[in-house]
C-alpha cells in the first residue's frame, strides 16, 4: 500500500527556508528605511530651527559613544529597554497587548531593594546580588499575575488591566518609600543607599554594569524559545489566530499566564538591575518612561527578541547623546522623543499587514 502523497511541490521543503529568509530580509530593509526616514525628518526639523543637522547628529554621536564612560552609560540606559522590550515582544507575538512593563519594572525595583536591605551582612556578595535580582524578577512576575488574573478572571481587556496597574505601581513605590523602605530624614522619597557589596560591579574599561550582558543572553534565549520550542510555536500560532490555536489544542489561558509571567519577570529583573546597578537605591519615579520605551523597542525590533537588541541600542544611544546635543549645539534634547515618535510611525507603516 502506498504512503500518503505530500501536497508540497517538489523542492517545497527546501524553498520554505529560503522564502522565510527573503521575508526576513525584506522586513529588515523596511525597518532600516523607516529609521532613515525618521532621521531625515529630524534633520529637517533641526534645519528649520536654524541649526546644522550634521553638526547636531555629530554632537549626539559624540555624547553617546565619544568615550568609554559614555559608551558604558549608554549601555546602562539600554539594559532595561532590552529586557522589558524582549518580554513585551513575546506578549505581542502571542496577540497579548501587555502595556504594563513600566509598573512591573517599578514593582521589581521594590522587590530587589527589599531583599537587598534584608540581606544578612555576612552573605557572599554574589549570592546577595543574585537574591536581590531574583526578588525583583519575582515581584515583577507577581505584578503581571495581578493583571493576568483580572484579564482572564474578570474578562477585562489586557490593555486596560496592564495600563491602569502602572499607575498603581507608581503609588506602591511612593508608599514603600514613605514607609518601611524609606530613608528617615531624607528630603525626598528614596530608600537608604544599598550596601556596597550588593552594587552591580562594573565591566573593565567601560563604566557599564553586567546587566547589558544579561539582557543579551536573555534576548538570545527568548529567540530560541520563540522559534525552537513548542511553547514558542504555540505563541506564534495564538498571535496569528487564536481560534486556530484553540483548535490545535493549545490552552489560551495557559499561554496567556505563561507569557505574561515571563514578561513580568523580565521587567522586574530590569527594575532590579536598574536599582542595583545605576541608582543604588530605590528612588521615586525611577521607572518612569521605561515601560513605554520597551513597547517602542519591541515594535522597532519587529517583535523578534534578537532584533530588539539593535532597537534597544538605537533608543539607548539616542537618549544618551541627547543632552550632549543640547549642551553643545542648543538643539533641545526633546528632539529625541520626536525621532522616536517618527521612527515608531514609519516602522508601523512599514510592517503592518493589510487586512
Amino acid at each position: 500500500m502506498s504512503g500518503p502523497v505530500s501536497s508540497l511541490p517538489a523542492g517545497g521543503v527546501a524553498r520554505a527556508p529560503l522564502r522565510l529568509r527573503l521575508a526576513t530580509d525584506r522586513l529588515a530593509v523596511r525597518i532600516l528605511l523607516a529609521v532613515a526616514l525618521s532621521m531625515l525628518g529630524a534633520a529637517l526639523l533641526i534645519a528649520l530651527s536654524g541649526h546644522g543637522p550634521l553638526t547636531a547628529f555629530a554632537a549626539m554621536a559624540v555624547g553617546a559613544a565619544g568615550s568609554a564612560h559614555q559608551i558604558g552609560a549608554a549601555l546602562n540606559r539600554t539594559t532595561p529597554y532590552l529586557l522589558a522590550g524582549s518580554g513585551v515582544a513575546l506578549c505581542f507575538r502571542a496577540g497579548i497587548i501587555n502595556i504594563g512593563a513600566e509598573g512591573q519594572i517599578a514593582v521589581g525595583g521594590i522587590g530587589a531593594v527589599a531583599v537587598a536591605l534584608a540581606t544578612p551582612a555576612g552573605m557572599p556578595p554574589l549570592l546577595a546580588i543574585l537574591a536581590a535580582l531574583l526578588g525583583g524578577a519575582l515581584a515583577g512576575a507577581a505584578w503581571a499575575a495581578v493583571a493576568t488574573a483580572i484579564h482572564i478572571g474578570r474578562h477585562v481587556h489586557e490593555v486596560l488591566a496592564t495600563l491602569l496597574l502602572n499607575f498603581v505601581a507608581v503609588l506602591l513605590v511612593q508608599q514603600a518609600l514613605a514607609g518601611p523602605l524609606g530613608q528617615f530624614g531624607a528630603g525626598f522619597l528614596q530608600s537608604p543607599l544599598l550596601p556596597r557589596a550588593i552594587w552591580l560591579p562594573r565591566l573593565p574599561l567601560i563604566e557599564a554594569h553586567p546587566g547589558f550582558l544579561i539582557a543579551l543572553a536573555v534576548a538570545a534565549a527568548l529567540s530560541f524559545v520563540l522559534w525552537r520550542t513548542r511553547f514558542g510555536f504555540a505563541l506564534r500560532v495564538a498571535g496569528a489566530s487564536r481560534p486556530a490555536a484553540a483548535y490545535a489544542g493549545f490552552s489560551l489561558a495557559r499561554l496567556t499566564w505563561g507569557v505574561m509571567l515571563l514578561a513580568g519577570a523580565l521587567a522586574g529583573l530590569a527594575g532590579g538591575i536598574e536599582v542595583l546597578g545605576v541608582q543604588r537605591r530605590l528612588i521615586e519615579g525611577f521607572s518612569l518612561g521605561f515601560g513605554f520605551k520597551a513597547v517602542t523597542v519591541a515594535l522597532l525590533g519587529a517583535l523578534e527578541p534578537l532584533a530588539v537588541v539593535p532597537a534597544a541600542l538605537f533608543v539607548g544611544l539616542l537618549e544618551a547623546g541627547a543632552l550632549s546635543m543640547q549642551r553643545q549645539i542648543g538643539v533641545p534634547s526633546a528632539l529625541v522623543a520626536v525621532i522616536e515618535g517618527l521612527t515608531m510611525m514609519f516602522v508601523l507603516a512599514a510592517t503592518v499587514r493589510r487586512a
